[in-house]
């Protein structure tokens, strides 16, 4: 019975193993399709992230400020 329990164990390892060993490979598989951006792609897309980033930011910062005064002068009456 003991030695029924230490193979189901070991089965059982060898099968994580073998699923961890599985799942880098395909991790290794994947990144070699990956087409990866140039220097320059990169660069004109981490500005045009910054830039929309900013951009939407002012955005909710001014709607932020517009409601803000109008609930301020809703409750206050001003």
């Amino acid at each position: 019975m003991a030695g029924q329990v230490k193979e189901k164990e070991t089965s059982r390892l060898k099968n994580t193993g073998r699923k961890i060993e599985r799942f880098f490979r395909e991790i290794k598989a994947e990144l070699k399709k990956v087409i990866w951006p140039t220097k320059n792609q990169l660069i004109n897309y981490t500005i045009t992230v910054l830039l929309t980033s900013l951009a939407v930011g002012i955005i909710i910062w001014i709607a932020d400020a517009l409601l803000g005064s109008i609930i301020k002068a809703t409750l206050t009456g001003y």
